[in-house]
């Protein structure tokens, strides 16, 4: 962990502020060298009160979240008069390096920090350091969870799950428990977060964001209870499926109460815009399952083909939420179609990921049984890739299996997978797709937000589950 210690104006002495932390065994100024003194200790003991205290330098908490930082080094951070950051010797010449390289030198606390290190002689960086630096040094190489990344809207998402609970209700037990059901398994509820995080990045402050990402992760909750009945699935984020517990009749009604409670909620932003977006989004996203369902079985299936089912089924309700936090932070026309693009590739290199685990992932992460789209006959982007680059051998053997379904020739699929690089294909077609995600980002501004954005983009394409 890296450790981020906020100290107010007052306390601009470097001495005066180690004393202070030498007092709750953290750092110790005069043996700083051989005495870090268990900063991870430090960190989870006050992690709670770190970030208080008068920021004088408008500096702002959501800025500083422990658990978007990880490394073994402490910065202290003295945002009043001189904006000091207090870095060992050897974080500090790596510090510099990064800001050097960066792409932007846009302060995301409204004024940039000079370097000063824990030495006893000052030391100047040469050019501005950005604290969204400091976290993409902090994180580099290492694949950030899901609670890592959401920590800057972890109290944005309490306000959804309350909401989430709120419009559940119903007077109708079934709808109740069936419902409870879904949402105590679980997700990475990646739709409604990227909407929340776009919100944020332009610095929108009402409500309505908290009832739309409710409204995304309801939509999304409904096309999966329908998608498990139609796929006869057994299996999901390591539970029963709600078809496998209530049956299909009571799986599919439960979500068609979902959406209906989806359009209730979506009409009470009142706003016309809103109410267009998650009508197209609904219909595009039911496009995207009939045209699955035609692919199914179909071994002559093309990569447009497949890519224009995920980009109905999968990648369009993430472009309806990241266009959504567009809308609500008052962005243009084109504002909003590049926060839609934005949403479209990373909503195509999550599924993109998603088909590479089917037949690399581990059941107990991915939460369903390997082999789930062969055994039902699903064309996807591996399985393509053999059929057009694979010995003929090969390209039969994945033909077979694809017309026939069922996952009697799974090892004979993984052997033609491996023998083509097909995983490996259809992984960096992910990374292209989370690249272009990360361009169309140009429309936000700097903010801890926007750095949380390019991150999810990298755990799309990173993740094992």
């Amino acid at each position: 962990m890296l450790l981020i210690v906020l100290a107010t104006a007052h306390l601009e002495n470097r001495d005066l502020v180690v004393t202070t932390l030498s007092d709750h065994g953290g750092l110790d100024g005069s043996t700083s060298n051989h005495r870090r003194a268990d900063l991870h200790r430090l960190a989870f003991t006050h992690g709670q009160n770190l970030v208080q205290g008068d920021l004088s330098a408008n500096v702002r908490r959501y800025l500083f979240y422990l658990d978007l930082l990880a490394g073994g080094h402490a910065i202290l951070l003295a945002p009043g008069f001189y904006d000091r950051v207090h870095v060992d010797s050897v974080l500090y010449e790596q510090l510099r390096g990064k800001a050097r390289d960066s792409n932007s030198a846009a302060n995301v606390s409204q004024g940039f920090l000079s370097g000063f290190c824990l030495g006893r002689s000052p030391c100047s960086l040469t050019r501005p350091l950005s604290l969204s630096s400091i976290a993409s040094f902090a994180t580099h190489g290492r694949t950030l969870s899901t609670q890592e990344l959401y920590a800057p809207i972890a109290a944005d998402m309490a306000a959804v799950d309350g909401v989430i609970r709120e419009r559940l209700h119903s007077e109708v037990v079934l709808i109740r428990q069936v419902a409870e059901y879904i949402i105590a398994a679980g997700g990475k509820r990646l739709r409604p977060a990227l909407l929340l995080f776009v919100a944020n990045a332009l610095g929108y402050r009402g409500t309505h964001h908290h009832e739309l990402a409710a409204v995304v992760e309801f939509i999304h909750t409904a096309t999966l209870l329908h998608d498990d009945v139609v796929d006869e699935s057994s299996l999901r984020r390591g539970n029963s499926t709600a078809n496998a517990m209530f049956g299909n009749a009571a799986a599919v009604l439960v979500g068609d109460f979902l959406y209906s409670r989806s359009f209730q909620m979506m009409v009470g932003v009142n706003d016309m815009r809103v109410m267009r977006v998650l009508a197209d989004a609904t219909n595009v996203i039911a496009e995207g399952e009939v045209l699955q369902l035609l692919n199914v079985r179909n071994a002559d299936a093309s990569v447009e083909d497949y890519l224009r089912v995920i980009r109905y089924k999968t990648a369009m309700l993430f472009e309806a939420a990241a266009r959504l936090g567009g809308i609500l932070g008052g962005l243009d026309e084109a504002g909003q179609e590049q926060l839609a693009a934005f949403g479209r590739h990373l909503g195509t290199a999550f599924q993109l990921v998603d088909d590479v685990l089917d037949y690399s992932g581990d059941e107990a992460s991915t939460g369903k049984h390997l082999g789930d789209d062969l055994a039902e006959g699903k064309p996807t982007l591996p399985l393509i890739h053999v059929i057009q680059h694979g010995a003929p051998e090969h390209a039969a053997a994945v033909r077979a299996a694809i017309e026939h379904g069922g996952r009697d020739s799974f090892p004979q699929v993984i052997a033609a997978i491996r023998a083509t690089d097909a995983l490996e294909r259809t992984r960096a077609a992910a990374r292209a797709e989370a690249d272009a995600a990360k361009s169309a980002l140009s429309v936000l501004p700097p903010s801890l937000f926007k750095q949380a954005l390019l991150q999810l983009s990298d755990f799309a394409v990173a993740r094992d589950h």
